[in-house]
């Protein structure tokens, strides 16, 4: 069974950076066939869950929002098995809750951004930018 688990979100202050890990089990990043793409999605108060960004094996596809582009870098470590999400200068309309996601059914392209599209959910990790 596909298992994601996030972290590193918290409390932090407008201008700071933080560093989501999410780390799988059930499949390894390594090796893991087209069928798989692992993502981000966040969802702030009062809006809709949104996809920043996803990983297949041969890809890493964003779609962050304009006033994410330039401080957010999506990455992995296969040896941890571990998917992250690099956010810098956060700002306040940065904080949501934000989702590590995953399909073993990967229709292929952006398809992965898209949140009915991912079988998988870890539980979220809460990001809030305040001072």
């Amino acid at each position: 069974q596909l298992q994601l688990v996030e972290s590193g979100g918290g409390l932090v202050q407008p201008g700071g950076s933080l560093r989501l890990s999410c780390a799988a089990s059930g499949f390894t990043l390594d090796t893991y066939a087209d069928t798989y793409a692992i993502g981000w999605f966040r969802q702030a108060p009062g809006k809709e869950r949104e996809g920043l960004s996803c990983i297949t094996r041969s890809f890493i596809y964003t779609n962050y929002p304009n006033s994410v582009k330039g401080r957010f870098t999506t990455s992995r470590n296969n040896t941890k098995n571990t998917v992250y999400l690099q956010m810098n200068s956060l700002i306040p309309d940065d904080t949501a809750v934000y989702y590590c996601a995953a399909t073993a059914t990967y229709g292929g392209g952006f398809s992965c951004l898209t949140a009915n599209a991912m079988n998988f959910w870890g539980k979220g990790t809460l990001v809030t930018v305040s001072s």
